[in-house]
This record gives structure tokens, C-alpha cells and sequence, in this order.
């Protein structure tokens, strides 16, 4: 199972991105879908995460209150809404499903290419 983020780019230090997360033969309504990212020189972190067990889970305190997840199921997309940003959010991010339950720290299947976030000014 592998998931494909799209949506990143170079952005201001205060503004907004709307990136999205497919899969092609792949409901993603029906498992937990999580967003992580890894910043240059770090490791990868779990960021948000939405599941039909757990709602919606922030693994990352700093991005409290300013970024979002939701999901379309016509579309069989999930989003994670970027808002605020910082210089620190710069990163790629990926999304991936961790099965039934949200998980921070394992994945089921491969990492796709990510999206590359750059919050500079």
C-alpha cells in the first residue's frame, strides 16, 4: 500500500497550504490515514492523524490550532490543511495509513515521495 501527497510548495512565513493524499485502489475512508514529515537533519514525525476509530489525533504540539485534517470520501482524499506556517514546519511530508487505529510511529506499506513544504520568506 503506498499513498501519494501532493500539494507542497515554497510559501511566507504566515500563510497557507492545502495538501492532499490519495491512493489508487485504496479506500481511505475506511482506515486510519496519518500525515507525518521529516525536516532536514531530523527524524520523521507523525503530525495528525484521521481514522473511523479515533477521530483525529495531533502528534505534533506545534502544530496545534493551526493545522487541520479532513477527508472527502467522494474524492477518496485526505487533506491536511496548513495554516500559520513557520520556518520550523519546513519539511516533506508524506501521508500513509497505520491500518484500523491511528499510530505515530509505524506505518502498513512503504512511504510514498512526499510533498516538500518550504516556509521561507
Amino acid at each position: 500500500v503506498q499513498l501519494q501527497a501532493s500539494g507542497g510548495g515554497l510559501v511566507q512565513p504566515g500563510g497557507s497550504l492545502t495538501l492532499s493524499c490519495v491512493g489508487s485502489g485504496f479506500t481511505l475512508e475506511h482506515y486510519a490515514i496519518g500525515w507525518f514529515r521529516q525536516a532536514p537533519g531530523k527524524e520523521r514525525e507523525g503530525v495528525l492523524c484521521m481514522g473511523p476509530r479515533d477521530g483525529v489525533r495531533v502528534y505534533a504540539d506545534s502544530v496545534k490550532g493551526r493545522f487541520a485534517i479532513s477527508g472527502d470520501n467522494v474524492k477518496n482524499t485526505v487533506y491536511l490543511q496548513l495554516n500559520y506556517l513557520k520556518s520550523e514546519d519546513t519539511a516533506v511530508y508524506y501521508c500513509a495509513t497505520t491500518g484500523l487505529r491511528c499510530e505515530s510511529d509505524s506505518i502498513i506499506g512503504s512511504w510514498g515521495q512526499g510533498t516538500q513544504v518550504t516556509v521561507s520568506s
